[in-house]
């Protein structure tokens, strides 16, 4: 049984996990799953991890965007088309899933595994029926 992500957020850093992930076990952990992430207890948005570091994300609601991502300094790094700037975060493996800390704001939220799928996301175009 998945924690919740509120109960995630009622324990202490400590007692969540010892150490980050490193690429290696991040990618392991994550290539060819689409997780479904959550910011407290709302839904946050959801990525599929594909072969080669290759990501494709959505925020809930919101048009996807291909990227890339890579380690360094130990960070979990991201890169979007049409985005400015990389986003680095450390993942941490918990009993029921990831957990994500923005890099440089460890007082924000972290992000939570709430689900995952081996199934693609699905990526509408923009305007489709308009």
């Amino acid at each position: 049984m998945r924690l919740t992500a509120l109960a995630l957020m009622l324990l202490p850093m400590p007692a969540l996990a010892a150490e980050p992930m490193s690429a290696a076990e991040f990618e392991a952990y994550s290539t060819g799953k689409t997780l479904y992430y959550g910011n407290g207890d709302m839904p946050y948005g959801v990525e599929q991890y594909l072969p080669g570091r290759k990501v494709v994300w959505a925020f809930v609601g919101q048009e996807c965007r291909h990227g890339a991502w890579y380690e360094r300094d130990g960070l979990i790094c991201f890169v979007y088309e049409h985005e400015p700037g990389e986003q680095c975060w450390s993942f941490y493996a918990l009993p029921g899933g990831l957990m994500a800390q923005f890099a440089g704001d460890e007082d924000s939220e972290p992000l939570v595994e709430v689900n995952q799928t081996p199934n693609p996301m699905h990526c509408p175009g923009p305007d489709v029926g308009a």
